[in-house]
C-alpha cells in the first residue's frame, strides 16, 4: 500500500463523516429564527453551531481510534500557534469558517478539515452545505470537487487574472494595505471576497489569485493543499510554504513569483 493510499484510507472514513454531521448541524441553524451570535474577546462571532460542530468532531476524533490530537477554534488545542513538533498527528478544525456571513443568511460559510502530520497538511476537506459542495485532497492524490478532479487555470500573467481577497479594513496597517492595493490593480479585475471558497476558486480554475492576509491555522489548514494537489501554489507573503504566520496567498502557479514580487 501506498503512503499515499494510505492517507485516504486512514482519514477518508473520518473526514467524511464528520462533513456529514456538520452539514447537518450547520443546516439546522442556518437562517433561523432568534440564532444567537456572540462575540468573543477578539471580536469575531461565534454561534451555538460552531460549538456544537467542534464538540461534534472531537467526539468523533476520540471514538475514530486513530491517535490524533485536535487543535479547533472554538476549544483550542496545545499548539496552538505552531506546528508540532514531534510524535502525533493532529486535526485541525473550524467548524464554521465564515461565521459571520453563516449569522447572516449568507450561504458562503463552511466546515473546514485538515490533518496535519509533522507540520505537514496530508489530508484535507472543505464542506459547504449552504453551496451545496465539498472539496477535499491528499496529498499525491489530486483535488476533487464533488468528485471531479480540479485544475488550475493556465493564465500567465496578472494583468489577465481575476484576484479575490479579503477586505481592506482597518486591522491592516498603511503598509499592508498598500501592499494589497498594488496586487490589486494591477490584476484585470479584483474582488473583496474572503474566506476559504476563494481559494477554492483557485483551485477550480475559476480565478488566478486568493488572498488571506491575517488569518488562523484552522482558517487556512485545508486551502493550501486543495490548491497545490490542483496544480497552484500556496504560501504566505514570503514565499513560504505554512499556516502559521497569518497569511495564505493561493495562486495558479503561473503567476505566482509575479504577485509575491507585489506583496514583499
Amino acid at each position: 500500500m501506498s503512503r499515499t493510499a494510505g492517507y485516504v484510507e486512514t482519514y477518508g472514513i473520518l473526514l467524511n463523516e464528520i462533513a456529514e454531521q456538520a452539514d447537518a448541524i450547520a443546516m439546522r441553524y442556518f437562517r433561523s429564527n432568534g440564532l444567537r451570535v456572540e462575540r468573543k474577546p477578539d471580536g469575531t462571532a461565534v454561534t451555538p453551531a460552531d460549538r456544537a460542530i467542534e464538540e461534534m468532531a472531537r467526539g468523533s476524533v476520540a471514538n475514530s481510534g486513530l491517535p490524533l490530537d485536535v487543535l479547533g477554534e472554538e476549544l483550542g488545542g496545545a499548539n496552538a500557534k505552531s506546528a508540532p513538533n514531534a510524535g502525533r498527528a493532529r486535526m485541525i478544525i473550524d467548524p464554521i469558517d465564515g461565521t459571520e456571513e453563516f449569522s447572516r443568511g449568507i450561504p458562503t460559510f463552511g466546515t473546514l478539515q485538515a490533518i496535519e502530520e509533522g507540520g505537514e497538511i496530508v489530508a484535507a476537506m472543505v464542506s459547504a452545505p449552504g453551496l451545496r459542495s465539498r472539496w477535499w485532497a491528499y496529498r499525491g492524490e489530486g483535488a476533487y470537487r464533488d468528485g471531479t478532479k480540479l485544475r488550475v487555470s493556465n493564465v500567465d500573467q496578472l494583468s489577465n487574472a481575476m484576484v479575490f481577497t479579503t477586505g481592506t479594513g482597518p486591522s491592516k496597517n498603511a503598509a499592508d494595505l498598500a501592499k494589497i492595493r498594488r496586487l490589486l490593480d494591477a490584476s484585470r479585475n479584483s474582488r473583496s471576497f474572503g474566506g476559504f471558497w476563494q481559494h477554492m476558486l483557485v483551485a477550480e480554475g475559476s480565478i488566478e489569485v486568493a488572498l488571506d492576509w491575517t488569518s488562523k491555522p484552522w482558517d487556512l489548514a485545508p486551502l493550501g493543499i486543495i490548491v497545490e494537489e490542483a496544480g497552484g501554489r500556496s504560501t504566505n507573503a514570503r514565499g513560504e510554504r505554512t499556516i502559521y504566520t497569518g497569511q495564505l496567498i493561493s495562486t495558479n502557479g503561473k503567476i505566482h513569483d509575479q504577485v509575491l514580487q507585489l506583496l514583499q
